[in-house]
This record gives structure tokens, sequence and C-alpha cells, in this order.
């Protein structure tokens, strides 16, 4: 039974920092891409970054500089480290595995940046 089951969501304050976890199992880790989305409400869901199994990285152009993707293939985690906070980052953050026509999505957590 595959599972991912993200971790780390929270309330903090403008300019804060939260580091996302998302730890995955019932799949062979290494070879899948990994993402991070997210969902205002109100709003589609957007993709903020992403790993390939090879460690190459992507993000949203809202993120850039501020957010950094991560992995531990033995551990199979991932992690999305958020910095520099902003009221506009405020959304449910989903992971997301995927490899070829596999494609798993987590359940979760919710972040909230006010003060």
């Amino acid at each position: 039974q595959v599972q991912l089951v993200e971790s780390g969501g929270g309330l903090v304050q403008p300019g804060g920092s939260l580091r996302l976890s998302c730890a995955a199992s019932g799949i062979m880790f290494s070879l899948y891409a990994m993402n991070w989305y997210r969902q205002a409400p109100g709003k589609q869901r957007e993709l903020v970054a992403g790993i390939t199994s090879g460690r190459s990285t992507n993000y949203g152009d809202s993120v850039k500089g501020r957010f950094t993707i991560s992995r531990e293939n033995q551990k199979k985690m991932v992690y999305l480290q958020m910095n520099s906070l902003k009221p506009e980052d405020t959304a449910v953050y989903y992971c997301k595995a995927k490899w070829g026509e596999y494609d798993y999505w987590g359940q979760g957590t919710q972040v909230t940046v006010s003060s």
C-alpha cells in the first residue's frame, strides 16, 4: 500500500521559516520524481517545487530563492525548506510522487503565514 505522509505545517509569522517533510512508503522511492504542490482557498493547486530521481530541481516562480527541496532516498523522505515566508504562501501543501504512469498524493499539511 502506497502512503505519502506530510508533516511540519503550522502557523508562522511573515518572514519566518518552516520545514515540511514527506515520508513515503510502499514505493521504490529512488525511482520517483517528488514534488510539492500547494492549494490556497479558492485557487487552483500549483506546483511549488520538484526534484527528480537524479536530484535535478525546479521551482515555481513565486518561491524561487526562498524555498529549497531536497530528498533522502535511504529514508524515503522529501523535504521542503521554506524561508522568508509571506502571507500569500498560506495554503495546504501536498507531496506527490510520480514515476511514469504511477502518480500518488499525500493528504496535505496546512501552512498558515500570519501575524
